[in-house]
């Protein structure tokens, strides 16, 4: 899988909202290059929620090293949620992995900081994740967009029910 196989993907979902920050933007220089996935079917940046994925291209300082510096290498980091991440990984995801090697490719793995909320990730994933990646990805896909419809119907208020 490429990175704009990816993108390609989850352009396919309605509501995706895809941020791709480059040079030149408002956005921090260490997220050029990656890319953002929002449930967000007004298309707008939404203020009170993280993605529910991301493709990143470089290693972020304070986590363990996936060696994206190698060529072509990324990562796809995906908000699976709890059951999905104790599917994968066999614990919950309050119990941080201290043997992992987040440097091996095309396998599901815990989150190098984030697995304590329920994410996993894939360093460059291939022909055993492929369709892997692409569940797990439409899941937390579902799992944003239930949330969003969730929070709005709270927000409306009675005359608007």
């Amino acid at each position: 899988m490429t990175i704009d196989e990816i993108i390609d993907f989850m352009a396919g979902l309605d509501g995706v909202l895809t941020l791709r920050p480059t040079a030149g933007t408002d956005w921090p220089e260490i997220s050029w290059g990656d890319t953002f996935f929002y449930y967000s079917p007004d298309g707008v940046i939404p203020t009170r929620t993280q993605p529910f994925a991301t493709v990143v291209t470089k290693d972020y300082p304070g986590e363990p090293s996936s060696d994206l510096h190698r060529p072509n290498s990324f990562r796809v980091n995906i908000a699976a949620g709890k059951t999905a991440f104790i599917e994968w990984t066999g614990h919950t995801p309050r119990q941080q992995a201290t043997d992992v090697d987040y440097r091996v490719t095309d396998t599901v793995l815990p989150h190098p900081t984030y697995s304590s909320a329920g994410w996993l990730c894939v360093v460059n994933p291939g022909a055993r994740t492929e369709t892997t990646t692409r569940e797990l990805l439409h899941k937390a896909y579902e799992r944003a967009r239930s949330r969003y419809e969730r929070h709005s119907s709270s927000e409306q208020t009675p005359a608007q029910q």
